[in-house]
């Protein structure tokens, strides 16, 4: 298997994380977002949305979208799990993670961030501003529920990490790349706190990525 990624993508920070979770190796290839090489023709042949995760399975099929990726390994690799059983809880658990992804990240992904500034004249300030905003947004949305839920406990669902977790830390993570902390949301820091514990999140954290530019 061949994964597209980039150190600093949340979405790819996702995939690495259930990747480790899961024990599965893949062969990392490195999409540089604020080069612009997700437009290449090459990468664009992979995925025509121009954007990161891909996966290219062992037999040449193609899976993109965070979220389908992860859920794939989830279904052809079932241990350790990271869906309830039921089904109740498994629409819980997919609904805490949508917050981040479907709510919160796609309004501060690079194609946003030049939509932005290129055609509404915006500046670098007022771009962390509202990703700051929207970021906060869906955290805030997360806290609420996992401290009115019952089913929360030393993770968003029990005492065990899910997907929701996993969808949690990217967005703790994405929202210090914009100036805010966690702070503000205590269960919401008090699981992220959890999460990082465990070596398969340290080691997918954006910062431990090989391809980080050093200072």
């Amino acid at each position: 298997m061949i994964v597209y990624t980039w150190w600093r993508s949340l979405a790819a920070f996702r995939v690495r994380i259930v990747l480790n979770l899961k024990g599965v190796s893949a062969e990392e290839r490195q999409v540089d977002l604020r080069k612009g090489e997700q437009h290449d023709p090459a990468f664009r042949a992979i995925n025509p949305q121009a954007a990161i995760p891909a996966l290219i399975l062992d037999d040449g099929r193609i899976l993109v979208q965070s979220m389908a990726i992860m859920e794939y390994f989830e279904e052809v690799y079932p241990a350790p799990p990271l869906l309830p059983a039921d089904a109740t809880e498994r629409a819980r658990v997919r609904a805490l993670a949508q917050m981040a992804v479907a709510d919160g990240h796609p309004l501060v992904t690079p194609r946003v961030r030049e939509y932005l500034e290129r055609e509404l004249g915006h500046d670098e300030v007022q771009y962390m501003a509202w990703s700051r905003h929207f970021t906060g947004a869906a955290l805030a949305a997360m806290e609420g529920h996992l401290r009115r839920d019952a089913q929360t406990g030393t993770f968003c669902h029990g005492d065990q990490p899910t997907l929701a977790d996993v969808c949690l830390a990217s967005q703790v993570v994405g929202f210090s790349y914009f100036g805010g902390t966690a702070d503000a949301f205590p269960v919401v820091h008090r699981i992220y706190s959890a999460c990082m514990q465990i070596d398969a999140f340290q080691h997918a954290h954006p910062l431990a990525q090989p391809d980080v530019p050093k200072p």
